[in-house]
């Protein structure tokens, strides 16, 4: 949901939640359901990308990056059942999570998405009568509760396929054994009927920053620190990649489990509240820096996108080093052939990259970096139209190659092996649909995929980072990774792949991330 090319849709799969019992000073545990993967179901959740915007298509990106151009709109350690509220989630197709909650008095229950990427709440209204999708879910009566309170402001959430609209209302939020008081929340009246008809969850609980909450609405975390319900200001999160055996999953909110990770956290400071974003300092493939993130790369971790989604420079060179599926890019290969040598010359003259495609022709330039001619960029903020009718393409290509022809070059590579491996990545751009499909048994010939964070490398295995799905009574096996490009700059999104490895921490005291190896 940017301007500018569109972006492959994010798997989105969704999981049912229980409601285990919690301790009396807050701690909830949502656990997880297993259910096999089966392309129809997998095809039929998925969100598409929307037309208009250029970004990854799930469903809350909308307002922080609207808002970025301009558009309207504790510590470690163990950690006792009474330390915090525990939720045990499910997990569907080991694609999404989500648990239940109740909302008024008696609560009336949902099953929610728990996503750190929004900051909104929001389930079915009772009065959605126009969209196929809310009667199949949940809807909240306010009739029937007793500490309903009216509020009615408007509201509208945009997602990848449209929007989810409705007007604001105020009511008790039970989440395990713990009841936040006059929650702010959004009664759907009007869904996607295609994205929410198939879901397996009534509504979504944003876990993220009030910057990005849609109305201005306290979050319902801030309401659980600010009423004292929880013993720290962290919540962490545990997700079970094996979705075949035992619990999905689980959120901590007030601490920390301890038997869900191993040694002890590496922590990153928060760098810009909305989402919980911070700095990736390098994105590695088979243990070879790929040299994109070498000046450092904003990414955020994101428990509501199923996969990871990076830059289509590095995605393409996974796909090619995990044998996935792309597309055949004829720009890029004419690119390639007709300025490669160009490229690498300059490079070796010690030219700044950032210049090399402007010189060419290719790219305009703002002062700090390339920019493609005739495309609107943001640029500290500030939206410049650039004068020109070179197609996006071919500059979007031409930094691609300098990027690869750089990690290419500091392997001694000649001429020709450069040429013709920067040839074989125009064969991997990924597909506009997002997901690229591996052979299943070539697993264990795939590189290990490193994110290095806090100075520390956190790797993921292929068996982590590939998904299996039941297509026809077959096996298919799907990459992890989708493209995503960010007109402000490069972007990774962390998902359940990530956080399946890496047991992470959301330290809202001390403005940081954690991550530790899941157990």
């Amino acid at each position: 949901m940017k301007m500018g090319r569109a972006f492959p849709a994010c798997l989105l799969l969704l999981t049912l939640v229980v409601c285990l019992p919690g301790s009396a000073n807050g701690l909830v545990r949502i656990g997880l359901k297993k259910r096999p993967l089966d392309r129809n179901g997998r095809l039929a959740a998925r969100l598409s990308h929307p037309e208009e915007l250029g970004v990854l298509a799930a469903r809350k990106y909308g307002p922080l990056l609207r808002d970025s151009l301009g558009l309207e709109h504790g510590p470690d350690g163990p950690a006792e059942p009474d330390d915090g509220n525990i939720v045990a989630l499910k997990n569907y197709m080991n694609a999404q999570y989500f648990g239940e909650i109740g909302i008024g008095s008696p609560p009336q229950n949902f099953t929610v998405v728990f996503d750190t990427g929004s900051s909104n709440l929001w389930v079915p209204s009772s009065k959605c009568y126009f969209s196929v999708a809310c009667f199949f879910h949940a809807k909240y009566k306010s009739g029937r509760s007793s500490t309903y309170q009216k509020n009615g402001k408007t509201a509208n959430i945009h997602y990848g396929t449209g929007s989810v609209s409705g007007f604001f209302s105020q009511d008790h939020v039970t989440i395990g054994d713990i009841v936040i008081k006059d929650q702010a929340f959004i009664e759907a009246t009007r869904e996607p009927s295609i994205t929410f008809l198939v879901a397996k969850f009534d509504g979504i609980l944003g876990l993220g920053f009030e910057e990005i909450s849609v109305g201005n609405a306290v979050p319902i975390w801030y309401n659980m620190v600010n009423q004292s319900l929880v013993k720290e200001p962290i919540f962490s999160f545990w997700f079970n990649r094996n979705a075949n055996e035992g619990e999905g999953g689980e959120i901590v909110f007030g601490g920390t489990d301890r038997e869900h990770y191993k040694g002890e956290h590496v922590y990153v400071p928060v760098t810009k509240k909305g989402y919980w974003q911070f700095d990736v300092e390098d994105v590695l493939v088979g243990g070879q820096t790929t040299g994109f993130c070498s000046g450092g790369c904003a990414a955020i971790v994101d428990s509501g996108t199923s996969l990871i989604a990076g830059p289509t420079t590095v995605i393409a060179e996974v796909n090619q080093k995990i044998g996935a599926d792309g597309v055949v890019s004829q720009q890029c290969k004419a690119v390639v052939a007709q300025y490669g040598e160009t490229i690498m010359n300059m490079i070796l003259a010690k030219e700044e990259p950032a210049k090399i495609c402007s010189k060419i022709g290719l790219c305009a330039f703002n002062g700090t970096q390339g920019v493609s001619l005739g495309i609107k960029s943001v640029v500290d903020n500030q939206v410049e139209k650039l004068d020109s009718g070179l197609s996006n393409g071919m500059c979007s290509y031409c930094e691609m190659a300098v990027v690869w022809m750089q990690s290419q070059l500091t392997q001694n590579k000649t001429l020709e092996q450069v040429l013709n491996y920067l040839d074989e990545l125009c064969e991997r751009i990924p597909s506009p649909m997002g997901e690229s499909a591996v052979d299943c048994n070539s697993l264990s010939s795939m590189p290990v995929i490193t994110f290095n964070i806090g100075g520390r490398n956190f790797d993921l295995r292929p068996e982590q980072y590939i998904l299996k799905v039941a297509s026809g009574g077959s096996e298919q096996c799907i990459s992890g990774f989708t493209a995503l490009d960010v007109p402000q700059g490069p972007l990774w999104v962390l998902g359940d792949v990530f956080m399946g490895a890496y047991h992470t921490v959301f330290d809202y005291g001390n403005l940081r991330v954690g991550f530790a190896e899941a157990a």
